[in-house]
C-alpha cells in the first residue's frame, strides 16, 4: 500500500514539473474553445448585442473569461493586429492595408458575418420632423443642410446639430462608404464619448441628429433599451417614396437604407478560446440572441411574416 501511494506521489510530482518546466517558471496554460482568459475588443456602437453574448457564453462555460476592451472601429482591428486583442467585433471586413499587415505576421485571419443590423437616425421628442430622405442625409453629411429648416421648413428648431460616437466612429466610416464620400465632416458634427453619450445629447437638445448603432436600441425586453428609447424618437430614412425605420423585418428585407454586416475577426490559428467564442455566436444560441435582440441572424434563416388589416364585416 506504501509503496503504491509513494508511486502515485511520484507521479503527482511529475506533472508538478512538467507544468512548471525546468525553470522553475509555470508555463501558460493555453486556453480551449471553452475555457481559458483572452481579450476582445468590441466596436463601441455594438456593445448591447456582445454583452448579451458573453454573459450567455460565460453563464455555459464557467472556465471561460473574456475580457473586454469597448473602442472604435479601427481601434479594435488594431488590438487583434498587435495581438492585445484575439478577437474584434467590427461592422466591416478587413481594408487592405490590415490584410498586409497580418501578411507581414504571417498569419491568415479568420472573418466571420455574425449578424445585419444599422446605423439608426435619432432626434429630440420635441422634434416633429421624423422622417429625412436618403438625399436630404446625404446632404447633411456634405453640410449642404445646417438649418432644420432647409429640411422641414420648421425655424423653431434652428441650426442642426450631428452628434456621433467618437472621430474613430464606426458609424461615420459606414456612412462615408453607404451615404457620400466625407472627408472632412462638417462643423456642425460633433464626437461625444459613446453612443449612450449621443442618446443623452440628443434626448436634451431639441435640434439635435444623432448617429448610433441600432442594437442600443432594438431589444424591446431590455430595460437600458427600453429607457432610451423612450427618451429620443428614432427617424424614418427614405429611398424612395418609402420610409422606413430601423425594424428588423425592414433590415432583413434589404428596405431599410442603412443596413450594414456585423463581422468577427480573430488571429487565431488554432481552435482556441477566440474561435470557440466566435462558433458559439454563429451557432444556434448565438443566433438566437441576436434575433432577440432585434437584429439579423446572418448564419440561420429567418422568416418574416407580413399581416394585412382587414375590416371585420357585421
Amino acid at each position: 500500500m506504501k509503496m503504491r501511494t509513494d508511486y502515485l506521489i511520484v507521479i503527482a510530482s511529475s506533472l508538478f514539473l512538467v507544468a512548471c518546466g525546468g525553470s522553475g517558471k509555470q508555463e501558460k496554460i493555453r486556453d480551449t474553445p471553452t475555457a481559458g482568459t483572452i481579450t476582445i475588443a468590441i466596436d463601441e456602437s455594438l456593445r448591447p448585442l456582445l454583452s448579451a453574448e458573453m454573459d450567455t457564453f460565460q453563464g455555459i462555460y464557467d472556465q471561460a473569461h473574456l475580457n473586454t476592451i469597448y473602442t472604435s472601429e479601427d481601434s479594435a482591428i488594431a488590438a487583434v493586429i498587435k495581438d492585445s486583442a484575439r478577437v474584434a467585433f467590427v461592422t466591416r471586413h478587413l481594408n487592405r492595408q490590415e490584410e498586409q499587415a497580418f501578411e507581414k505576421l504571417t498569419i491568415i485571419p479568420r472573418q466571420l458575418d455574425i449578424a445585419n443590423e444599422g446605423v439608426a437616425l435619432v432626434i429630440n421628442k420635441a422634434n416633429a420632423d421624423s422622417l429625412i430622405s436618403f438625399d436630404q442625409l446625404k446632404s447633411i453629411l456634405e453640410g449642404k443642410l445646417t438649418d432644420w429648416s432647409q429640411i422641414s421648413g420648421n425655424k423653431k428648431l434652428g441650426p442642426l446639430e450631428a452628434v456621433f460616437d467618437n472621430p474613430q466612429s464606426g458609424v461615420i466610416r459606414f456612412l462615408s462608404d453607404s451615404v457620400t464620400k466625407i472627408d472632412k465632416l462638417p462643423k456642425n458634427f460633433y464626437g461625444v464619448k459613446n453612443n449612450a453619450a449621443v442618446i443623452d445629447y440628443v434626448s436634451k437638445k431639441p435640434n439635435a441628429l444623432g448617429f448610433i448603432g441600432v442594437s442600443w436600441i432594438s431589444d424591446k425586453d431590455d430595460p437600458a433599451s427600453n429607457k432610451f428609447l423612450n427618451s429620443i424618437k428614432v427617424v424614418g430614412v427614405s429611398r424612395g417614396d418609402k420610409y422606413f425605420k430601423p425594424y428588423q423585418a425592414y433590415i432583413a428585407s434589404w428596405q431599410y437604407p442603412l443596413r450594414r454586416k456585423v463581422t468577427a475577426i480573430t488571429r487565431e490559428t488554432r481552435i482556441a478560446l477566440g474561435n470557440g467564442f466566435m462558433s458559439f455566436v454563429a451557432g444556434d444560441k448565438g443566433q438566437r440572441i441576436v434575433l432577440k435582440s432585434g437584429m439579423v441572424p446572418a448564419t440561420m434563416p429567418l422568416r418574416i411574416v407580413s399581416f394585412k388589416k382587414k375590416k371585420l364585416e357585421d
